[in-house]
């Protein structure tokens, strides 16, 4: 062994009393996820009732569902579904533990749906109220897990002692996610590394020792998780690790190479006598059936949110009007779906001369030239009046994209639209940007918008299309609310 100075963890007494703990404490803290699962669809089943049958009675019905409903065979049917999908406790990270709450709601839903009309119990089923049902009960049960996991992972709780085996750039990724994730019920014990020396990662954990010595420091810690973070093993040396250590834990976790491959909706199936996996990834956005949703979804949701900022709109419209002369909405050629132009409605942040003005200023400063060459954008643009800068800084320049989306040009989310000059830089990635819509938002505005480089702009619009699903583009939705409420990286 080199001169190298490693830690040892070796089983004692107190050790094994604290595993012990550890799992006893596992169980209460399990207990308490159904309670909480429990009562926040009771309370969910009470909001319904409530709204239905108090605020909203419609004609001069008297909508009565029996108690034994709402405190039993309501939460009965949800609990059966959230059991069989078995996450109260787990490693999810909340937008996919919020995924299959989704699922196991509406399922719960329609199950309840079937046992309220053929029980006979109510004379009529409530549509309002099931749809009100199921809208708070996802509601309450993502809250509530969101909140209940935050605050047994800052106690140290549901979280198992894991030793990480590899402390290179994937060790470090890894990490940075769980560091986001409150740990994702992963507690880093200590490090297996030859080369420590060379890790970024090292000083922040014990090292435990080198690879060969594996074996005999997972025996000697008594924890039952190893995570491999070492993509760059060959195949021989990952199971000859995989064999040697999975005799004394109960999970082994490795991360695979495959870096930039569309993992989104990956599907694995084993072949049990070839001793491999295949793994199947699905181009989601070829199949017609997605690509109808996704236009559906879009008109749904536009049409609501048209009606719902229409006011908005025609106040903005007045105050551009007064502020400075020229159109108040203007019309950009951008390239879209399949290659084919199309205009890009928004409303009118700049002067009306800025062609000539951006010229100009460009000719009198490299250093904004060199600035607009490399991302087609100025962070002090003298283009933009004071009002457009409140605008863009909100994203409430982009509202009249709206039409774009009604008129089928562009999607909610999606690619940002670019310009003909930018599809040269798109270079092999252009032909996954022609698959789909370009959007309103995407993944590029929740991830720092203008502060993310261009060419991670292009591989942010590649991953999408590769890994598109409905919930993703539910989360990216929700999260441009925050990101524009930050007005996080817009200018």
């Amino acid at each position: 062994m080199d001169n190298q100075s490693y830690t040892t963890i070796r089983v004692n007494p107190s050790m094994m009393s604290s595993l012990s703990w550890d799992n006893l404490r596992s169980f209460f803290i399990s207990v308490a996820f159904i309670l909480m699962d429990y009562l926040a669809i009771v309370a969910a089943a009470l909001t319904a009732f409530f709204i239905r049958a108090k605020l909203i009675p419609l004609l001069h019905d008297n909508l009565i569902v029996p108690d034994v409903f709402i405190y039993v065979i309501i939460p009965a049917a949800f609990m059966l579904f959230l059991h069989f999908d078995r996450k109260y406790i787990n490693k999810l990270y909340f937008w996919q533990q919020a995924a299959r709450l989704f699922k196991a709601s509406l399922y719960a839903m329609l199950l309840t749906l079937v046992v309220l009309f053929f029980s006979g119990s109510v004379k009529e089923v409530s549509r309002i109220f099931t749809v009100l049902l199921w809208f708070f009960s996802f509601g309450y049960l993502a809250i509530g897990r969101y909140f209940f996991k935050k605050m047994v992972m800052n106690i140290g709780a549901l979280q198992a002692p894991t030793i990480l085996v590899g402390a290179g750039k994937t060790a470090e990724l890894l990490l940075e996610s769980f560091r986001k994730n409150g740990g994702s019920g992963y507690k880093i014990v200590g490090l297996i590394e030859d080369q420590p020396q060379k890790s970024c990662v090292a000083g922040r954990y014990p090292v435990l020792g080198t690879f060969a010595q594996a074996e005999t420091i997972v025996q000697n810690a008594g924890v039952k998780h190893v995570l491999i973070a070492a993509p760059g093993l060959i195949r021989e040396e990952l199971l000859d690790l995989v064999y040697r250590l999975q005799p004394y834990v109960n999970h082994v976790t490795f991360v695979p190479d495959l870096l930039g491959v569309p993992v989104g909706s990956m599907e694995l199936d084993t072949l049990f006598n070839e001793k491999t996996v295949l793994l199947r990834i699905k181009n989601n956005l070829s199949q017609i059936h997605n690509r109808a949703l996704k236009l559906l979804f879009d008109c749904f949701c536009t049409i609501i949110g048209v009606a719902l900022v229409a006011p908005l709109c025609f106040l903005i419209g007045v105050i551009i009007y007064l502020d400075s002369p020229g159109p108040v909405i203007f019309a950009h050629k951008r390239v879209g779906y399949k290659g084919k132009k199309f205009p890009c409605y928004k409303f009118r942040t700049m002067v009306n001369n800025s062609r000539e003005v951006l010229e100009q200023y460009l000719r009198d400063n490299p250093a904004a030239r060199e600035e607009w060459e490399r991302d087609f954008k100025l962070k002090d643009d003298p283009r933009v009046t004071k009002i457009g800068r409140f605008l863009r800084k909100t994203s409430l320049d982009e509202l009249p994209q709206f039409l774009n989306v009604l008129k089928g040009e562009m999607s909610l989310v999606g690619p940002r639209p670019i310009v003909d000059v930018e599809v040269e830089r798109y270079g092999k990635y252009i032909n996954d940007y022609y698959l789909v819509r370009p959007g309103i938002t995407g993944i590029w505005q929740v991830s720092g918008r203008n502060d993310v480089g261009y060419s991670e702009r292009v591989e942010m619009d590649s991953w999408y299309v590769r890994n598109w699903s409905l919930w993703l583009d539910i989360i990216l939705l929700i999260k441009t609310v925050g990101i524009v409420l930050k007005r996080k990286g817009a200018y």
